[in-house]
């Protein structure tokens, strides 16, 4: 498909959406219009509000709390998922003991940890970075550990019999093999990151996208809270694009499909 029509057909379903979304909240027939409105405000409204919030200064104040928050979460969660993915895809024992007590605290309801976070680190921006990290690490962690896992055998065994040591298996064996697995949850480890941040600001901040769209909930101001939600979309979208822009050039080693696909 080509790229223009893929793009036409993408601006089509945003189309019919605000369409049905319009057509919900001005006439009569799916019920009250007041009603409709409150619950959904309309979707010029919601364009003007976003507009308005995007002209002034105020909101990339916040924007760059969230993107701090985002950063830093994403940034040390990896770290400690790639370094514990390593240690553990190594150590069978130091897998075999812990792996209980990490199945079970993945299985946790992040949600759950966000006031026990808030108590630990305040309101600050740390509590929302813990709560990040919560979800970021578990991603990398496991996708590194497979990838250790996933080494073929037979490539370990030719490595060894040609005389690598254990410092040139891990450069030239290991780290590629999980390399590959950790770049493809880049986009899914980046998305978490945002939502620990939004999720904790939401529960408990004073600033960030969250605080702002907890702001307008709680005065019921839905125009606000979808503006909010629009302002979250666009940013996640400039996010994901940078993303790809970075896991494009980093991975700019990896051969297409087609040369690695034999006759």
């Amino acid at each position: 498909m080509k790229r223009l029509k893929l793009l036409c057909l993408q601006i089509l379903v945003m189309i019919v959406f605000l369409a049905l979304w319009h057509v919900v909240t001005t006439t009569s027939l799916f019920g009250d219009v007041k009603t409709s409105q409150f619950f959904f405000s309309t979707p010029l409204a919601v364009i003007a509000r976003t507009v308005k919030e995007l002209s002034g200064p105020a909101i990339y104040w916040h924007l760059g709390i969230t993107l701090t928050e985002t950063v830093l979460a994403f940034v040390i969660g990896s770290a400690a998922g790639i370094l514990f993915g390593f240690a553990f895809a190594r150590n069978a024992l130091l897998s075999a003991v812990f792996d209980p007590y990490i199945k079970a605290a993945n299985a946790l309801p992040r949600v759950v940890l966000a006031p026990i976070f808030a108590l630990w680190f305040g309101l600050g921006i740390w509590s929302k970075v813990a709560l990040g990290f919560t979800l970021v690490f578990f991603i990398v962690f496991f996708n590194v550990y497979q990838g250790v896992r996933e080494v073929s055998p037979t490539i370990l065994a030719n490595a060894r019999m040609l005389g690598m040591n254990e410092r040139q298996l891990f450069r030239h064996v290991y780290w590629p093999s999980a390399l590959t697995w950790m770049f493809s949850s880049l986009h899914t480890s980046v998305g978490f990151a945002l939502v620990g941040a939004v999720v904790g600001e939401y529960l408990g901040s004073s600033a960030g996208l969250g605080y702002k769209i907890h702001e307008a909930e709680s005065v019921f101001d839905v125009t606000g809270v979808f503006a909010g939600m629009v302002i979250l979309t666009i940013f996640v979208i400039a996010i994901d694009a940078l993303v790809t822009l970075v896991e494009r050039r980093l991975l700019v080693w990896r051969p297409a499909q087609s040369a690695t696909t034999t006759t």
